[in-house]
């Protein structure tokens, strides 16, 4: 079963905790919100098997809530591709 993850950037307050805890998966831009690094935070490319208890030990620490996971794309890689 594959995952998709998105963080909900809305929310997320940047502590740093998905950061420390799965470093292969997140990332901060600028404003120090965190991002998805495996497809730049779009949720259609899945997560590789090696990094999901990774993910689901960020998606635990996160403090609000803010790691979406998902068995489904967030977004169709398609039309990604397309909007290059």
């Amino acid at each position: 079963m594959a995952l998709y993850v998105k963080v909900d950037q809305d929310t997320c307050i940047g502590c740093g905790a998905c950061g420390e805890v799965a470093p292969e998966i997140f990332d901060y831009n600028e404003e120090g919100v965190s991002f998805s690094l495996l497809d730049l935070n779009v949720g259609a490319v899945p997560v590789p098997e090696n990094l999901v208890e990774d993910l689901e030990d960020a998606r635990d620490e996160c403090p609000t809530s803010s790691i979406m996971v998902e068995e489904e794309p967030f977004a169709d890689p398609s039309l990604e591709e397309e909007a290059v």
